[in-house]
This record gives C-alpha cells, sequence and structure tokens, in this order.
C-alpha cells in the first residue's frame, strides 16, 4: 500500500502530491535523463515531466503518466520547479538498489509550491525515511517547437536495432550521420572514426522497422557526445521513434515499458552539428 499523505505541518496545502507502490518505477525513468545535475520538474493533471539540458543543443524528457501513480494529485493548473537531480535519484534509492526479492520502496511525494522544498516519504519494510530536497527558480527551456506537422521523416524502430547499432558502429567519430530517405539507403547509421568510415543500413522491410514514414532524403550529422545521454533510455526501451524536422533537429522518442507492464517515455532532442558544410556530406 502507498504510504498515506502526511498532513502539511503549516496551513498550506500540497499542490502537488503522489504516491507510487515502487519508487524504483521512477527512478530508473529518471535515470535515463540523468545527464545533468539539475531538473525542471512540470506537474499538470496529465501527470510529470521531468526536463534535463545541456549546452542549448540537448534536452530530454522523461514523461510520467498520472495513471502510473497510485495518487496523482495537482491543486493548479500547472506546478514549476528546479531541483538537483543527482539528489532526487539518491534519496529515491536510499534503501539501495538492489532491494530483496518482493520488497519494493513505497514513495509518497509533496510540494507545497514556490519556496517549499520537495518532501519525498520512502517506506521498506516498515522503515521510513524523510527526505527534504530544497527547490529552486526554474530555468526558461528551450522549445525545439517540434509538432507533428514539422515532420519530415519519421520511422520506428524496435531498439535492439538501435542498440546493434551503436555496439557495432566506431564511436571514436565525433559525429553519427543519419540518412533518411524514401528511396536506398532508406536508413543509414554513419560514423567516421579512427579505423576509417563506418555505415549500417536498414532496409524498409527490415523486421526491426516497425513504421516508415519518409517524405525526402535528409542527411544530418550530430555530435555523439549529445547523443551519448540517450544511450541509457534505449537500454530501458522496446521501441524508439526517430523523426526529424526540415531543420534537421532530431527527435528519438523512447517507450519504456516498467515491471508492472506500464508505459513511459522518455524523448530526447538534438540540434544538428553546424559545423558541418554541405560540401562534406
Amino acid at each position: 500500500m502507498p504510504l498515506s499523505a502526511p498532513p502539511p505541518a503549516s496551513g498550506q496545502p500540497y499542490v502537488l502530491s503522489a504516491s507510487l507502490d515502487n519508487a524504483r518505477h521512477l527512478s530508473s525513468l529518471l535515470r535515463a535523463v540523468h545527464f545533468q545535475d539539475h531538473a525542471t520538474c512540470f506537474a499538470t493533471a496529465n501527470g510529470l515531466r521531468v526536463t534535463v539540458e545541456d549546452a542549448k543543443c540537448i534536452q530530454a524528457n522523461a514523461f510520467i503518466q498520472a495513471e502510473i501513480f497510485q495518487e496523482f494529485a495537482v491543486q493548479e493548473e500547472s506546478v514549476t520547479f528546479r531541483i538537483n537531480l543527482s539528489v532526487l535519484l539518491d534519496c529515491l534509492t536510499i534503501f539501495g538498489t538492489g532491494s530483496l526479492p518482493g520488497t519494493t520502496t513505497a514513495l509518497r511525494m509533496c510540494y507545497r509550491g514556490y519556496g517549499y522544498p520537495l518532501m519525498l516519504f520512502l517506506e521498506e519494510g516498515g522503515v521510513v525515511t524523510v527526505c527534504k530536497i530544497n527547490t529552486q527558480e526554474p530555468d526558461e527551456l528551450l522549445d525545439f517547437d517540434f509538432c507533428s506537422t514539422k515532420v519530415v521523416n519519421k520511422i520506428i524502430l524496435q531498439s535492439e536495432g538501435l542498440r546493434e547499432a551503436f555496439a557495432e558502429l566506431d564511436m571514436t567519430s565525433e559525429v553519427l550521420q543519419i540518412t533518411m530517405s524514401p528511396d536506398k539507403p532508406y536508413f543509414r547509421l554513419s560514423t567516421f572514426g579512427n579505423a576509417g568510415s563506418a555505415h549500417l543500413d536498414y532496409p524498409r522491410d527490415s523486421d526491426l522497422m516497425e513504421a516508415f514514414h519518409c517524405n525526402q532524403t535528409q542527411t544530418n550529422r550530430y555530435k555523439i557526445s549529445l547523443l551519448k545521454p540517450s544511450t541509457k533510455a534505449l537500454a530501458l526501451s522496446c521501441k524508439v521513434s526517430i523523426r526529424t524536422d526540415a531543420q534537421g533537429f532530431l527527435s528519438l522518442q523512447y517507450m519504456i515499458r516498467n515491471e508492472d507492464g506500464q508505459i513511459c517515455f522518455v524523448e530526447y532532442y538534438c540540434c544538428p552539428d553546424e559545423d558541418i558544410t554541405e560540401g562534406e556530406l
């Protein structure tokens, strides 16, 4: 059973309260976007979104729908705060990451609003730990404006196909080149490392390809250092949607099924590498 809500110490009501039978469902998703210390959290009636950015070039979003929680209540239209993600993960795994079989850590999360800490109540085996994490003023975040009407090319792959690709390609390369085309090679990943160029092609009728919607040929390069953080989400996922818009911005949306069979999503947005000229493609 999830922990019951502790009454606010002051008369101030909670603007956000949520409970989970298994805190690991939350910590595994947050770990998938943990490539910077700080994150911005957005809570609405639909659920929780946790956003992490680096160098105004890459943005990751973890979406935890309200249905994932045993209880999820937001008293305002939206609740936003910035938090130290490293500290939050340390608190969520305070009982350790390898619980005994059959034991889970129950979580109760409460937030009173601007200027207040995020409060975590964690219970495992009858032991309750209370954590208070200071919140901060949220930063203004990048808007990649990646709406479906602006998508030029989109494919959906089984994640094992992309995991194999990252294992085979030369990661000494500074960039990953992605070609998406309605004609051959359809979907190609290329690297240019110490051992020379390497290419990996996926035909549109590949067993790994679940959907293929390419309207025009696009070839873009992305810094591998920016894409590497997304491999955490790739490792957890079962499917990945790869989309590009007319400017070459990349969206990687990972579908993640937790141990209870519930579906969550982690999405990475990445800018193309502007140092590459057309003549080099």
